[in-house]
């Protein structure tokens, strides 16, 4: 899930906003947005999409599709101002599942991509957790300024670095650089940047695209790529999910990396079906 935009005026909103919450309880903060949801939910070009999601993937009844939209509108708006409030400088309870598989993996000489998705809040999982190798986080390279300023400063105090999305796909040499290097790659695995190239894969019951690029760079250079989810628990509390993708199966490197595909999807559909709120898709993602 990223924001996308260019610096403009919006900027003093976005600092006015951290100010705001460095004095304010999140809950009162989260109370003031949801008076607002009904009425973004009304020219929302996201909407129809959300409402397909819940009515036809989960099948909720067209009334309960309707309130999941809104639902899924609100938990999206605290994630995004529980990002504002870690550049902010709050904190977060976190409980990780799968820390020592984490651990073990990071510390391997090879490097490693760790897989995310518009599901829960992956940017926090840069600051829950932490390794002696370098995180590179693939980023849209037009998000505001406060935004990357607020990563920049919380990343100061990880082993992560940027990497910005450029039309000339340079970010894609750059990351095939610091997997070389025995790096870490942290990259959505549920939407394709820049590259045309997909795969097809079964989730919900039809087939959606997936982006080629992370699953070919893993077979390329035979390194392990686990999935990361991190979910809102609570007011200020979240979980983080960390699983390793199999290992792929197949008879050439097509299968292969359709296999590992195939695994990624599976596991990002079993997280959606249980936290069908905070799957931030508003787009048609099997078209």
């Amino acid at each position: 899930m990223t924001w996308k935009g260019s610096t403009d005026g919006t900027g003093w909103m976005q600092r006015a906003l951290i100010g705001i919450i460095r004095i304010c309880p999140l809950i009162l903060v989260y109370a003031l947005m949801a008076l607002v949801i009904p009425f973004y939910m009304m020219f929302a070009n996201g909407f129809k999409a959300s409402y397909s999601f819940f009515r036809n993937r989960i099948g909720y009844t067209p009334v309960k599709s309707f309130f999941s939209v809104y639902a899924n509108e609100f938990n999206l708006g605290m994630v995004v101002l529980d990002r504002f409030a870690a550049y902010a400088g709050k904190r977060f309870r976190i409980e990780v599942s799968g820390k020592e598989l984490f651990d073990n993996m990071s510390s391997a000489p090879e490097g490693m991509i760790m897989l995310g998705s518009h599901l829960g809040n992956h940017e926090l999982a840069g600051y829950f957790l932490k390794s002696e190798k370098r995180v590179n986080a693939l980023v849209f390279a037009g998000e505001k300024e406060t935004i990357m300023e607020g990563r920049t400063n919380r990343f100061e105090q990880t082993n992560i670095r940027m990497i910005p999305i450029k039309e000339d796909l340079s970010h894609v040499f750059m990351l095939n650089e610091v997997l070389a290097d025995g790096e870490i790659v942290s990259i959505a695995g549920d939407r394709s940047f820049g590259s045309e190239k997909r795969l097809r894969s079964p989730f919900f019951g039809d087939e959606a695209s997936f982006p080629y690029g992370p699953f070919a760079m893993a077979l390329q250079r035979c390194i392990r790529m686990i999935t990361v989810f991190v979910i809102k628990k609570g007011i200020r509390q979240y979980k983080v999910w960390v699983e390793a993708l199999p290992e792929p199966s197949g008879s050439n490197r097509a299968e292969r990396t359709q296999s590992l595909c195939n695994a990624y999807s599976a596991t990002l559909e079993k997280m959606a079906k249980q936290y069908p709120f905070q799957w931030y898709n508003f787009y048609d993602f099997w078209a």
